[in-house]
């Protein structure tokens, strides 16, 4: 499989009082037709991911909306998979591309999140997890994850300065992206000693409430051959697992990581020794270690070594989170997964700047919904 991305665009991630839902996608959208160099008139058809516009803007209806920015009476639909809501939109363009269905495909993801109060946004992010055995007892999601960190941490000895690097690796990276809520550097004692969220998780080791947009632009591989395209996604992958965590079969791995990892990989052709970089999804610092270690690029049990040794910095063996993840960079529910695409392409093509990963030539996003009922895996490559 060879889709090829021919533009991306992204808005500045964080509290944007100057734009709304609208304005955010319309800002993504034409940065990406302005880097990919067409007319929206040759979009065959839109996908947008997006989680909570009913709940937060009061705005569904968004497939239309995204037509409507264009003047556009193309196919335009709204995609939702919780945090995963970006790469299943993604893979739904790519889907269309590799059918036939569409030659030209622009997918978004949006969200506008800090319109209203903290406890609203907890009370529908909760919605991706289950509310029945989970939201009725009184669980979010940082509740959920530092269950998660608790299990493993006591299985697998991970040291509380060890997860405590996760949050200093994203925040490093995105003190050098302008484009990150967050571009500031912190220390392990900065996430050790900020207010407790939920045992053992503090306030830095848990990704922000954040407006914010991405788009790219997708062709088949005739025309990215014609335009010279140099980055193509060669891999898809999508696994599932339960809602709760009650019903999960472990506590210490995501095993619809390993499922759709696999699926990606064996699409791609490729093994995680050849992966030169990977945006994963780190809701909180545990969640990062379950990724890295769900896309084989550590043994489970393992990945803290990467982080103690600072190989997952942009210069080390295994950089994760270029961006800042979700963690710096912000996390906009539905922009995310398709912000990663940004990141890889930007990667890929050498357009990273201080935190250029030097000679990447493939890429992998991991996008997560719930508290790892859906997974989706995508592989970029760069074609010489």
């Amino acid at each position: 499989m060879k889709v090829g991305v021919l533009g991306i665009g992204i808005t500045k991630f964080g509290e944007r009082w100057d734009q709304g839902l609208r304005e955010l996608l319309l800002d993504a959208q034409l940065r990406a037709l302005n880097d990919a160099k067409i007319d929206a008139k040759q979009i065959d058809t839109l996908f947008t991911g997006n989680m909570c516009g009913d709940s937060l803007s009061g705005q569904l209806h968004i497939g239309a909306m995204a037509a409507e920015n264009l003047n556009l009476d193309k196919p335009s639909i709204r995609v939702e998979g919780a945090c995963a809501s970006g790469s299943l939109a993604l893979r739904q363009g790519v889907h269309a591309i590799t059918s036939g269905e569409a030659r030209v495909a622009m997918v978004s993801g949006v969200e506008k999140m800090t319109d209203v109060s903290t406890e609203q946004v907890t009370t529908a992010l909760m919605g991706a997890g289950d509310e029945e055995l989970e939201g009725f007892n009184g669980l979010t999601f940082p509740g959920l994850y530092a269950l998660l960190a608790n299990a493993y941490m006591h299985k697998y000895k991970l040291k509380r300065e060890t997860l405590a690097k996760v949050s200093v690796k994203s925040h490093f990276h995105g003190a050098r992206n302008p484009y990150a809520q967050y571009q500031n550097e912190i220390t392990v004692d900065t996430v050790i000693n900020s207010p407790m969220v939920a045992d053992p998780l503090t306030l830095f080791d848990c990704s922000p409430i954040t407006d914010g947009a991405a788009s790219v632009i997708l062709v088949s591989e005739e025309i990215a051959k014609k335009a010279g395209v140099e980055v193509y996604i060669t891999g898809s992958g999508l696994a599932n697992d339960s809602l709760s965590l009650a019903r999960r079969k472990s506590l210490t791995r995501i095993d619809a990581s390993f499922v759709a990892r696999e699926k990606a990989f064996n699409q791609a052709g490729i093994t995680p020794k050849e992966v030169d970089f990977a945006e994963v999804h780190d809701c909180f610092s545990i969640a990062e270690i379950l990724a890295v270690e769900g896309l084989g690029l550590a043994k489970e049990g393992e990945a803290g070594k990467l982080y103690d040794s600072k190989q997952t910095y942009f210069d080390g063996d295994m950089p994760i989170n270029t961006s800042g993840g979700l963690k710096a960079c912000g996390h906009p529910i539905g922009a995310t997964g398709v912000k990663q695409a940004v990141e890889a392409v930007q990667q890929l093509r050498g357009e990273a700047k201080e935190r250029q990963v030097k000679g990447a030539g493939i890429g992998v996003t991991h996008n997560v919904g719930g508290s790892g009922a859906t997974v989706c895996v995508h592989v970029f490559k760069k074609v010489k």
